[in-house]
């Protein structure tokens, strides 16, 4: 089988045929280089099988066995009992699945069972199996001898997994050696990575002998993942840093200086880490793409601000693009306070602007006059020119797309790029979203800032959190109850933000002035209420997650979370990050339906460092669950395990910056430039073109 025909028709692999490539199909398996890559979603380990004959009541056992016999007996009670003997070389065993009738139409006489389950003593020896696997029908033939391990591969109707694994291992030998032609990573990556070759791993993939070496080739698949995810942000990365040469900002200090000595306090050592940083992207003909992260109030917007005025002291514009009006506007108030009396213009350019004053602040923009410009994607619509652009600055990076944030770099000479997010995520899921941005963190908060004291409360206590409400409103603060549905729901038992308002309004604080925003709602509406909360007219604001990221009232003191439970541990802790904002003592209380659902919660609440909640996050809820709708960027793996192969990543993308510092375009690699077509098509070509 030569090179080319690991993309032939799956159809014309031993024993498929076109019924069965049917059926392959519906499981995405179109090639013989689908099935080869067909990736199993367990193993059974059979390496510790025991002899039946050997197995004592009371113990918990494993073993491989054929069905001599089988039927469903009826009990006294109604109950109907499916039984089975089973045998090896040593003995027999009856197995039971008590109110299972329906396996006596799947499991038939010679079938080669894997069983693992208890063993107790019932009128005999017998096997009550918890989970067990048909490794062959009668007359199919298959070594056990000496355990082995079974891959489970994913199945569909009409097309069983066992015949999957029948099909793949009557063909592995066929399609591994065109397999090995495949072979992209070199044996340097491979050895410090601590991965097989290609072909070894594909062969421990599909007929391992001991789980290691199954997870020994999901390691050098998954590597090579990787290797290419990071390549295609390696690119990218070259075209927007090195490709087009960047500016070079002097350091002439006429606004650096004076703002920092205007500051009212100190700036952390993490502030002063990135601030070195950035210093040395903007100071070097290199265009800086970096991503500034940091947890809330770690001061990302002070440091963004030291980099807009460098840019500004040389002769340049720069833009702050925030994803909301209401940040754009809030980030206008704190650069006018922060600029102070610095001989700097700052200008906001939104959608809600009256025609004549967006025709002004268009021509403040083109002729100069405007300095440090403020918007939303406003700021990259067509009709915007700006007179010399040198800074983009990009707020809450995940609520734009990779586009808009393009769009923004593009509308100058060729400006850096600083993009901010106050979203911690583990550094292994930063650097596979925004691999082709360089990387800075701010991971110490300023001293003094007071803690935001974290209850867990159940249901029990309601009464007494909305009287604690009622104390906070009372001493002039403000509240947040945030619930995660906006309507009833007739499927979940859980409050919806709706319904609660109503009964808030009416029942429990009729004397308090309420609001209500939820993401269902006009932007006109949802500004107006939001207004109303910031300027203090509202005394309580009902809400779902629409207010999560980039509100900013100070006098909020209380966040009231229901159902907490159903929130990921890092939207809880961007929901907390409301409140805080401002002198007074703040408060967070999850509010949960009992003490088994609140067991996840108590990591949450025993500390507010936001990288140890998303690594907490990420453990438990896994890669894709993370972020819900904002994790779309996130590409679907199939053989990586970000929590497990962080070192596998870090390999991987020095391994990818490393070639392509060396080769841009991969001229010199035709066949890695053809696998990485291959394998994300369309995708590829994007990433390519910038």
């Amino acid at each position: 089988m030569g090179y080319s025909d690991l993309d032939r028709p799956a159809q014309f692999l031993k024993g498929v045929g076109p019924k069965r490539a049917d059926l392959l199909a519906r499981l995405g398996l179109l090639t013989a280089r689908d099935v080869l890559y067909h990736v199993p979603r367990r193993y059974e380990d059979a390496s510790t099988v025991q002899k039946i004959g050997t197995l004592e009541p009371g113990t918990e056992a494993t073993v491989v066995g054929r069905i001599v016999s089988k039927g469903v007996l009826p009990t006294r009670k109604g109950l109907r009992i499916f039984q089975a003997v089973v045998r090896d070389s040593s003995g027999l065993i009856e197995c039971s699945w008590p109110g299972q009738p329906f396996l006596d139409r799947v499991l038939r006489k010679g079938d080669l069972l894997l069983l693992s389950g208890p063993v107790r003593f019932f009128h005999g020896r017998q096997l009550q199996p918890r989970e067990y696997e048909i490794l062959a029908r009668e007359g199919e033939d298959i070594s056990t001898e000496g355990g082995a391990v079974f891959p489970i591969y994913p199945a569909t109707e009409g097309l069983s997994q066992r015949q999957v694994r029948k099909l793949i291992a009557d063909n592995l030998d066929d399609l591994l050696p065109p397999a090995a032609e495949e072979e992209v990573l070199d044996p340097a990556m491979r050895a410090e990575a601590r991965v097989p070759p290609l072909q070894d791993a594909l062969r421990d993939l599909h007929r391992p002998h001991t789980l290691v070496e199954a997870e020994a080739g999901r390691r050098r698949l998954a590597l090579e993942e990787l290797f290419f995810l990071q390549l295609l942000h390696a690119i990218v990365h070259h075209q927007q840093t090195t490709q087009r040469p960047g500016i070079v900002f002097g350091r002439t200090d006429a606004l650096v200086r004076p703002f920092y000595q205007s500051l009212p306090f100190a700036l952390t050592e993490a502030q002063r880490r990135v601030l070195g940083e950035i210093g040395n992207d903007m100071g070097s003909p290199r265009r800086m793409n970096r991503l500034l992260q940091g947890d809330v109030g770690a001061g990302k917007t002070v440091v963004a601000l030291f980099a807009m005025l460098r840019a500004v002291e040389n002769g340049y514009q720069a833009a702050l693009m925030a994803p909301t009006e209401i940040l754009a506007e809030q980030h206008l108030r704190t650069l006018r306070k922060l600029v102070g009396e610095l001989p700097v213009e700052v200008q906001l350019l939104t959608g809600r602007m009256s025609a004549a004053e967006r025709r002004a602040a268009l021509a403040r923009i083109e002729d100069g006059t405007a300095q440090l410009l403020v918007g939303t994607h406003a700021l990259i619509q067509e009709r915007v020119r700006f007179h010399r652009l040198g800074l983009a600055v990009v707020d809450e990076q995940h609520r734009f797309g990779v586009r808009q944030r393009l769009a923004l770099a593009d509308m100058g000479e060729t400006p850096d790029v600083l993009v901010m997010s106050a979203t911690p995520i583990p550094r292994s899921l930063a650097l596979t979203l925004y691999g082709d941005l360089d990387l800075s963190l701010l991971d110490e908060r300023p001293p003094g800032r007071q803690p935001v004291r974290t209850a867990l409360r159940y249901e029990k206590a309601r009464s007494t959190v909305l009287d604690f409400i009622r104390e906070q409103v009372a001493e002039g603060r403000q509240a947040y109850v945030v619930y995660p549905l906006v309507d009833e729901s007739e499927t979940l038992s859980l409050k919806s933000a709706t319904e609660e308002y109503q009964r808030l309004s009416e029942e429990v604080f009729p004397e308090l002035r309420l609001g209500i925003i939820h993401g269902q709602m006009p932007p006109d509406q949802k500004d107006q209420v939001m207004r109303g909360f910031a300027a203090g007219e509202i005394d309580i604001l009902v809400s779902t997650t629409v207010i999560e990221v980039g509100i900013d009232v100070a006098n909020a003191s209380v966040m009231v979370i229901e159902h907490a439970e159903r929130f990921g541990l890092s939207q809880l802790h961007q929901l907390r990050g409301r409140v805080g904002r401002g002198s007074a003592q703040s408060f967070c209380i999850l509010l949960v339906s009992s003490p088994e659902a609140a067991d996840r919660l108590r990591i949450f609440s025993s500390t507010e460092d936001g990288f140890r909640i998303a690594e907490a996050d990420l453990q438990l809820r896994g890669q894709g669950d993370l972020f819900g709708e904002r994790q779309s960027g996130l590409p679907a793996f199939r053989f990586a395990d970000l929590e497990k192969d962080a070192g596998l990543l870090n390999v991987a993308r020095v391994a990818a910056r490393s070639l392509v510092d060396r080769d841009p375009h991969l001229s010199t690699y035709p066949e890695l430039r053809q696998a990485l077509e291959r394998r994300y098509g369309e995708r590829a070509r994007l990433f390519q073109t910038g």
